[in-house]
């Protein structure tokens, strides 16, 4: 649990979802914030996830908080962001393939895919709910917010790619917290800056998303395991499919 602003006031607020998504995917959530945010490992290599897995992945790499008026009660923006990590990809494609009956080579494809995707940016699926719908839309000249992508060590960077989805049966499938009431983003980072730096600091103890604007501003935090080297993050094993 952590504090979030807005203007002068500070409120404490925790992790609830406002989907109307599955049930069982979003009390997965909940039950995982209340018991605090797990710690994560950016690691590289091969994992053994079979289908059933993929919840407890998702709810690993999920975070959720809330921004909240006190003096009105109301709930100024509610974010729900998963961290499309080389971990989380890689018990996605375990679970879509056994969905969608994928043969061994389709699998193995995939894998290659979007695990390459890791190596070039940082990617998340992003869901909004505010008081105000039309403010929500970050691609919106007129948004209420903006986001970046921030690390312990004071690093902000801008995202390189913002797609305002339309959510179909595999965000609704895959991301349970989605919603016809939220506004739903695929938001890209790059992994080096403009200078040559990393955006996420080989040292940092923490990454996250900061949603900020007028009305205050919350963030979503990842907390890691160890401070981990970038390199060990960008050897990709030979073999990604057995």
């Amino acid at each position: 649990m952590r504090q979030t602003l807005r203007g002068d006031t500070v409120l404490q607020v925790g992790a609830r979802s406002s989907s109307v998504a599955p049930f069982l995917g979003v009390l997965s959530l909940l039950l995982s914030a209340a018991c605090g945010d797990p710690r994560v490992s950016m690691a590289n290599g091969p994992r053994e996830y079979v289908p059933s897995d993929y919840n407890t992945v998702l709810t690993r790499w999920t975070r959720n908080e809330q921004l909240i008026t006190p003096s009105e009660l109301d709930d100024m923006l509610t974010a729900t962001a998963t961290f499309e990590s080389w971990d989380f990809r890689w018990a996605y494609v375990v679970k879509y393939s056994a969905d969608y009956r994928l043969t061994v080579e389709q699998r193995r494809e995939l894998l290659q895919r979007t695990l390459a995707d890791t190596q070039v940016k940082y990617e998340f699926y992003v869901a909004l709910y505010g008081t105000k719908w039309r403010w929500d839309d970050l691609t919106k000249p007129t948004s209420a917010w903006i986001v970046r992508l921030i690390d312990e060590k004071g690093n902000e960077t801008a995202p390189t790619h913002l797609e305002l989805l339309k959510p179909g049966p595999i965000e609704y499938r895959y991301f349970p917290y989605t919603s016809p009431h939220r506004h739903c983003f695929r938001i890209d980072f790059p992994r080096v800056s403009a200078d040559g730096k990393p955006t996420i600091a080989d040292d940092a103890a923490w990454f996250g998303l900061r949603f900020a604007g007028a009305q205050g501003n919350e963030e979503l935090r990842w907390e890691l395991e160890t401070v981990e080297k970038k390199t060990a993050a960008l050897a990709v094993p030979r073999t990604l499919v057995e």
